[in-house]
C-alpha cells in the first residue's frame, strides 16, 4: 500500500490520583532512585522497555485504561503515596552538614563543566566513562547537599547506538530525540521566555538556548544551537556528541565554554568555584577573564583572579582524549577574544602551546587554572609527567597535579537486591558510606542468603543476556539450532556456572584480545564440563576508530568458533541499563589495560561493590583497591619489555590466574552448594568497595582537597579591588623576566663526614638580577638514595638571607641533621610567593 504515513500519538490524561508520575519524569532522580521508576515499569513493563526506560515517553505513550485501573488499585496507590513520601523526604533534606557548613548554600555555588553527562540510558548525552563519571559527580553533590550547578550541551541524537552485524562489524544508528522527550524544560527568563544566548562566529552570530535538567537538589544547564535562526549547519553543531569534523569539535567547545558562563551570568548565578571536567571546557576561562576585565584589571591579573578559583580534573594520559586544534582554525574562531582580551593572537595561542604543533585544549586548561588533578594515584603521577613541560624546571613528582580517585554512585549501581538485604540488616547503611569499619558488618550475613541473593542476580543477567542474544541473532539471520547452541548455558537454570564480564569502550590500549593470546589453553579451561565458564564481552569503539572496530570483530570472529560457541558471548548496544545488569550479575570482573594508560577503570568499581571479584592489572583504581583479599591482580612488566612482550607476559598471568586460581576457587563447593572461599572474596571485594570508592567520598574528596582551597585562594586575590591578583600577576612578570639570569653557588661547603653533634653548614651566594630575597626561596633537602639510583627526601631544609655581599645575596644555613648514617643532600632554588596558589606554579627552579 502506498501512501504517507502520518503520526499520531494518543496521550492519556493521567489521573489526579497519580499526577506526581508526571512530575517525577521531569526529575533525574529516577536516574538512581529503583523504587520510583519501579512505579512506572509496574504499569507496563514492555512498553517501558520499548520507550528506552524514559519515563516522560513512557507517559505519553501509556493506555488510558491502565492509568486508570492503577488509579484505583489499592496496593499500586499505597506503593505509589510511600514511594512519594520517600521523594519528598529527599527533596526536602538541606544536606550533610559537614558539607553545608563549607560551602553555604546561600553563598557559595560550585559549577562542573563537562561535555557528556551519563544519569541514565533515557537521557543519552554521554558516550562513556568521562560522562558516567560526571553524572556520577552530579549525583553524589545531590545526595551531600553541595550548592551545585552543572553545565553540558543538549544532544538531539546523543552518541549513537551500536548494531553489530553478522559478521561482527560494528554498524552506527542514530536516533534523534526531540527535548519534549526528554527530562528537560526550558530555561525561562524573568519574562517567560526561554533563555537564549549570542556567541559571536566568524561571519554570523550563532544563537544558543538554554535548556535545565533537574536532578534532585542541583541543575543541569544544557546548551542546544538547534534553532530556527541558525544556519542548518550551525543547528547540527549540537546533534551528536563527538560527531562531525574538527571544526564542529571546536564549534562544541566554544559553545560549551563561552555559551555556559554566559548562561550562567543571564541567570544572575556566581559560581565562588568552577570545575572543569576535562579539557573540552576551557574557553570559559578566556570569557571569565574578558568579563573580569570589563571590572577594570588587565589580562595577566584577570587570569589570576579567574585560575585561583578554578578546579581542572584531566581523565586520560591516551593522546587522543586531548583536544588539539589547528592554528588556522583557532585564528578564525578566536580572534575577536583574542580582542576582548587585549591580545594579539600570538599570546592567546601560546596558552595553548605544548610538545608538537597545534592549540592544545589540556594545555590551555593546565596554564589558567591553579588546581590540577588526575583520577587515580597512578594517573595523577602520569599526568605530571605528561605535562611535565608547563613547568620545566620543576620535577614532574612536585609539579602541581595531584590525584582524587574515582568513585561511583553507589545508588544507581547497586542492585536492588542488595539495597534490600542492607535495608534488612544494616540499620542506617547510607549514612555510613564512608565507614570502613562499619562494612565488616558484611560478615554477619550468612553466606548461604549472601550467594543466594548473587545467584538471583546472575540468574537475571543470563536471562537478559540470553533474550539480547536471541534478537540480535535472528536479526542477523542466525539459524534457530546455532542460537540454542549459543544460548544453552545462559537457559540453563540448574547450572551455576562461572561468568566473567569484560564490558567498556573498546580502545586498543584497554586490550579486550589479551584474553585470546593463547586461544586453545582458553577453549580448554572454558570447555571444561566439570567446571564450565562464559565470558560476555560488551563496548563500543568511536565510529572512527578502525582498531577498536576491529577488536570487536575479533571478539566476535572467535566467539562464532565451534570451541567457544555460547561460550564467549559478545553482546551489541552497551549502554547504562546493560552495565547496570552486568556489574550486578557476573562473578569475575575482567580488565587487562595497558599500564600506565587506565586512568581510572571505574566499571571495576562498580563491579566490585555487588560483590563480583576483580581480576585486573593494577592500574588505575585497581592499584589502590587491590588488598590480597578481595581479588586477582596482573603485575604489570616494566620499562625492560617492549610492548608485544609485556602484552603476552601479562596475558600468560591472566591465564595462570585463571586456571590455577579463579576457576578452582569457584568450583570448591561444600556441601551447601556453594564455595565459602568464593563467597569470602566477593564478601572482601563488597566491603573494600563501598567505603573507598564510591561517588560521596570522591566529591568529599573534591570539597576538602581543590573547592576549598579553590575558593579561599580566590576571596584572597579577590579583595580590596583585587589587589593581591594584580600584584600577584606582576611579581611573575618580574620573575619572569629576571629568572633566565638568575644564578646560585655554593660558598662554604660541609665536610662529606660530620659528627651528630655538629651542624650542617651550608654558604650560598645567589645572583638574583634584580629579585628580592624575599621573592625566591632556597632549600636543602636531605634524603637517601635508593638502590636504582632515585634520591627520596626525608627532609627539607629553608635556607635564610644573610645580606649582600658584591652584588651577591648570600643564604645560610646552619642545622641539626635529623638523619643517621650515609644521605644525601640537594640544593635549590625557586621564585615564592605566599600569594601563590602552589610553591612551584610558576614552574622555574635552578639546582647547584
Amino acid at each position: 500500500m502506498a501512501g504517507t504515513r502520518f503520526p499520531l500519538e494518543v496521550q492519556p490524561r493521567i489521573p489526579p490520583a497519580l499526577s506526581r508520575l508526571a512530575d517525577v519524569a521531569n526529575d533525574l532522580v529516577y536516574s538512581w532512585d529503583r523504587s520510583l521508576r519501579a512505579l512506572y515499569v509496574r504499569l507496563d513493563r514492555e512498553l517501558w522497555a520499548e520507550c528506552g526506560h524514559n519515563p516522560k515517553l513512557f507517559l505519553r505513550r501509556l493506555p488510558q485504561q491502565r492509568l486508570d485501573e492503577a488509579a484505583s488499585d489499592p496496593s499500586y496507590l499505597e506503593d505509589y503515596r510511600k514511594v512519594m513520601a520517600a521523594y519528598d523526604a529527599y527533596r526536602e533534606h538541606r544536606g550533610n552538614p559537614d558539607m553545608t557548613r563549607i560551602f553555604n548554600p546561600d553563598k557559595d555555588l560550585i559549577a562542573y563543566f563537562c561535555l557528556e553527562f551519563g544519569l541514565h540510558e533515557s537521557f543519552p548525552i554521554y558516550s562513556g566513562g568521562l560522562g558516567i563519571l560526571a553524572g556520577d559527580h552530579c549525583k553524589a553533590a545531590s545526595d551531600l547537599g553541595l550548592p551545585f550547578v552543572a553545565v553540558g550541551l543538549l544532544y538531539q541524537a546523543g552518541y549513537f547506538t551500536q548494531i553489530i552485524d553478522g559478521q561482527g562489524h560494528q554498524q552506527v544508528a542514530n536516533t534523534p530525540s526531540h527535548p519534549h522527550d526528554l527530562p528537560v524544560v526550558p530555561t525561562l527568563t524573568e519574562t517567560g521566555h526561554q533563555l537564549t544566548l549570542d556567541i559571536e562566529f566568524p561571519g554570523r552570530t550563532l544563537k544558543v538556548a538554554v535548556w535545565t535538567a533537574r536532578a534532585g537538589h542541583i541543575d543541569l544547564y544544557l546548551l542546544d544551537t538547534n534553532l530556527p535562526g541558525n544556519s542548518e549547519a550551525d543547528r547540527r553543531i549540537t546533534h551528536q556528541l563527538y560527531g562531525g569534523d574538527r571544526e564542529m569539535r571546536l564549534q562544541q567547545e566554544l559553545v560549551l565554554g563561552i555559551g555556559g558562563v554566559r548562561a550562567l551570568r543571564e541567570m544572575g548565578l556566581r559560581p565562588t568555584v568552577w570545575h572543569i571536567n576535562e579539557g573540552h571546557a576551557a574557553f570559559q576561562l578566556l570569557e571569565r577573564c574578558a568579563y573580569r576585565m570589563k571590572e577594570g584589571l588587565d589580562f595577566a591579573s584577570a587570569m589570576e583572579l579567574v585560575a585561583a578559583g578554578t578546579v581542572f580534573t584531566t581523565h586520560t594520559p591516551v593522546p587522543a582524549g586531548h583536544d588539539i586544534f589547528d592554528r588556522h582554525l583557532v585564528e578564525r574562531y578566536l580572534m575577536p577574544t583574542a580582542h576582548a582580551l587585549g591580545l594579539d593572537f600570538e599570546q592567546l595561542y601560546a596558552l595553548g602551546l605544548n610538545s608538537g604543533d597545534g592549540f592544545n585544549m589540556t594545555s590551555l586548561a593546565l596554564r589558567c587554572t591553579r588546581f590540577h588533578n588526575g583520577v587515580s594515584r597512578i594517573h595523577g603521577n602520569v599526568a605530571s609527567q605528561m605535562e611535565q613541560r608547563l613547568w620545566p624546571q620543576v620535577p614532574a613528582e612536585e609539579n602541581p597535579i595531584g590525584h582524587v580517585t574515582n568513585g561511583v554512585h553507589l545508588q544507581t549501581f547497586l542492585a536492588r537486591d542488595w539495597i534490600s538485604l542492607f535495608d534488612l540488616r544494616l540499620d542506617d547503611w547510607r549514612n555510613e558510606l564512608l565507614n570502613e569499619d562499619y562494612w565488616e558488618r558484611l560478615e554477619d550475613v550468612p553466606d548461604y542468603h549472601y550467594w543466594s541473593i548473587h545467584k538471583a542476580l546472575k540468574a537475571e543477567l543470563l536471562e537478559h543476556v540470553a533474550d539480547s542474544v536471541k534478537r540480535q541473532q535472528r536479526r542477523n539471520g542466525t539459524s534457530d539450532a546455532v542460537i540454542r547452541h549459543m544460548t544453552r548455558y545462559l537457559e540453563d537454570s540448574d547450572a551455576d556456572i562461572l561468568v566473567m564480564g569484560f564490558a567498556r569502550r573498546f580502545a586498543t590500549y584497554k586490550r579486550a584480545g589479551m584474553l585470546f593470546a593463547d586461544p586453545q589453553r582458553l577453549a580448554r579451561l572454558l570447555g571444561d564440563p566439570q567446571r564450565p565458564a562464559v565470558v560476555i564481552f560488551a563496548g563500543k569503539a568511536h565510529p572512527n576508530d578502525q582498531p577498536g572496530q576491529a577488536l570487536i570483530k575479533q571478539i566476535h570472529d572467535f566467539s562464532m568458533q565451534p570451541q567457544f560457541i555460547g561460550r564467549i558471548i559478545l553482546l551489541e548496544g552497551y549502554d547504562l541499563a546493560l552495565a547496570r545488569q552486568l556489574v550486578a550479575g557476573v562473578d569475575v570482573w575482567l580488565n587487562t589495560p595497558e599500564y600506565p594508560q587506565e586512568a581510572s577503570g571505574t566499571s571495576g568499581q562498580k563491579a566490585g561493590l555487588n560483590g563480583a571479584v576483580n581480576l585486573s592489572v593494577l592500574d588505575g583504581w585497581w592499584a589502590e583497591g587491590y588488598d590480597g583479599s578481595n581479588g586477582w591482580g596482573i603485575t604489570p612488566r616494566g620499562e625492560q619489555f617492549d610492548e608485544h612482550q609485556r602484552f603476552h607476559e601479562e596475558a600468560r598471568d591472566l591465564m595462570d590466574i585463571l586456571e590455577h586460581q579463579v576457576i578452582p576457587t569457584y568450583y570448591d563447593r561444600d556441601g551447601g552448594g556453594y564455595a565459602p572461599d568464593w563467597v569470602a572474596l566477593s564478601k572482601a571485594s563488597m566491603k573494600s568497595t563501598i567505603p573507598r570508592f564510591n561517588a560521596q567520598r570522591m566529591v568529599r574528596d573534591y570539597v576538602h582537597q581543590y573547592y576549598a582551597p579553590a575558593r579561599s585562594q580566590r576571596l584572597r586575590l579577590e579583595a580590596d579591588g583585587a589587589a593581591l591578583a594584580r600584584e600577584l600577576a606582576a611579581w611573575k612578570q618580574r620573575v619572569r623576566e629576571a629568572w633566565p639570569g638568575v644564578s646560585m653557588q655554593l660558598t662554604v661547603q660541609p665536610p662529606a663526614v660530620i659528627y651528630t653533634d655538629a651542624k650542617l653548614m651550608l654558604r650560598v651566594r645567589a645572583q638574583l638580577q634584580g629579585l628580592d630575597p624575599g621573592d625566591v626561596r632556597l632549600e636543602c633537602l636531605l634524603g637517601r638514595q635508593d638502590t636504582s639510583g632515585g634520591f627520596s627526601v626525608e627532609q627539607a631544609v629553608q635556607l635564610i638571607p644573610l645580606g649582600e655581599e658584591e652584588g651577591w645575596q648570600l643564604f645560610g644555613l646552619d642545622a641539626d641533621p635529623q638523619l643517621a648514617g650515609l644521605q644525601y643532600y640537594q640544593l635549590r632554588m625557586y621564585p615564592f610567593n605566599p600569594a601563590l596558589s602552589h610553591p612551584f606554579e610558576v614552574g622555574a627552579m635552578i639546582w647547584v
